[in-house]
């Protein structure tokens, strides 16, 4: 059977789901969803080049996600391609928290984790109703969405918070096809729309105008220290400028903790994906920092440091 003959081609090229990915391939040859590819006919003479060229693709580590042109991201199917970082399961945690925050502050109802209760493999959710947690706007809550690539965190949140206001922010011109791309679809597939800015998230003036009225910040940053060993590929596939973070993996994450104390509104919320080897340092930036509160490390499904998340300070008068 093709599918087994290919499971063990990937397998003797590394794929960590061989069985997986050749199911995945064979579904996207015959245009039908995996969970439908028992009952689908076999591969035609034609479809059977196609697949086997595909197969053959993923054996030299080309991402699955290139071959397919999509990537599976909460509810969503985006584009993806040269150019644009692919999106992480372990991402989707991220995503789910701005959600979460998001409708809390829209007037729309609870969150689906609820405040003061703890997130998958993560700890307890600041920002919410809980005991002396900030004040929450009403309405339209403003979300940003700072190195957003495909444009994965933003059109979620778009997607499942539709009273949101959602910002997302990439400069790769690259990646920026790719938004722009996506966030036409899901506008024609009748979300909300999101709003493409084209800039740098180190930019001491980044969405100057909305200082101070940001109620929720989100940012899946490059934060790789510059030393560590990538899968084939992420070195190969994925831009070099989505993956690193310098020498520590903190280039890009220091100055978006510092822009995003001015953007925030106080009681805003941020939350920050980062390297596993982050857990200590960027709760300690935040601390350091002075204008945050709530601190708090979130963990991945495999238990491992994977975002954070802190509120802005009241001003004093308000305590």
């Amino acid at each position: 059977m093709a599918v087994a003959r290919a499971a063990r081609v990937l397998a003797a090229a590394g794929i960590d789901a061989p069985r997986a990915e050749a199911e995945l391939l064979a579904a996207h040859v015959l245009g039908v969803p995996r969970g439908r590819l028992a009952l689908a006919d076999g591969l035609a003479p034609d479809q059977l080049d196609r697949y086997d060229a595909l197969v053959a693709r993923r054996a030299t580590r080309e991402p699955l996600q290139h071959l397919t042109g999509t990537a599976a991201f909460r509810h969503l199917e985006l584009a993806v391609g040269p150019g644009v970082f692919v999106p992480r399961p372990e991402t989707e945690l991220l995503a789910g928290w701005g959600v979460d925050q998001a409708r809390l502050r829209s007037g729309g109802g609870g969150p689906s984790v609820p405040v003061g209760s703890a997130v998958p493999g993560g700890s307890a959710v600041p920002g919410g109703s809980a005991a002396g947690a900030a004040p929450l706007a009403a309405g339209s809550p403003l979300v940003v969405d700072l190195c957003s690539g495909s444009g994965a965190i933003a059109l979620a949140v778009a997607q499942e918070t539709p009273a949101a206001r959602v910002v997302a922010v990439e400069r790769s011109p690259a990646a920026l096809a790719w938004l722009r791309r996506n966030a036409a679809d899901r506008a024609a597939a009748g979300d909300r729309p999101v709003e493409v800015v084209a800039a740098d998230v180190t930019d001491p003036g980044l969405l100057g105008g909305l200082e101070g009225r940001v109620d929720v910040l989100l940012c899946n940053p490059p934060y790789v220290p510059r030393a560590v060993e990538v899968p084939p590929e992420v070195a190969a596939h994925d831009p070099d400028e989505a993956v690193f973070g310098g020498a520590d993996g903190l280039d890009v994450i220091r100055p978006v903790l510092a822009r995003a104390a001015l953007l925030l509104r106080p009681g805003g919320v941020l939350g920050v994906e980062h390297d596993d080897t982050h857990g200590a340092a960027v709760p300690a930036l935040l601390a350091a920092d002075g204008r945050y509160e709530a601190v708090e490390e979130h963990r991945d499904l495999a238990g491992r440091p994977r975002f954070t998340t802190a509120r802005r300070r009241l001003p004093a008068a308000a305590r």
